[in-house]
């Protein structure tokens, strides 16, 4: 099992910035990469941002890249994600995930854990 436990959410004003961290622990050995997908009220999970574990691949949503940026801190076991020019459209739950195999990164239902989310909150 593997437990991730998120942090960093808040309330920002449009144009700033947060950075989430996501903490991994438990039998973490295996990890194939880790993500963080994001999911407004009434509207389905949407993925924002992932990384393989040992090549340190990024990978980005469409609507973050250029804002968002995704690193992580192996002997720590820690991904980072760096948000900067907030948008009230970034405004979410956002969820980090694990993938114990090689999967397809921006598919939320091949992931193996998730953390409980926190939330950001972008005003205008």
């Amino acid at each position: 099992q593997v437990q991730l436990v998120e942090s960093g959410g808040g309330l920002v004003q449009a144009g700033g910035s947060l950075r989430l961290s996501c903490a991994a622990s438990g039998r973490t050995g295996g990890t194939y990469a880790m993500g963080w997908f994001r999911q407004a009220p009434g509207k389905r999970r949407v993925f924002v941002a992932a990384i393989t574990w040992s090549g340190g691949q990024t990978t980005y949503g469409d609507s973050v890249k250029g804002r968002f940026t995704l690193t992580k801190d192996n002997p720590k076991k820690t991904v980072y994600l760096q948000m900067n020019s907030l948008e009230p459209g970034d405004t979410a739950d956002y969820y980090c995930t694990a993938a114990i195999k090689p999967i397809r990164v921006g598919e939320a239902l091949e992931y193996d854990y998730w953390g409980q989310g926190t939330q950001v909150t972008v005003s205008s």
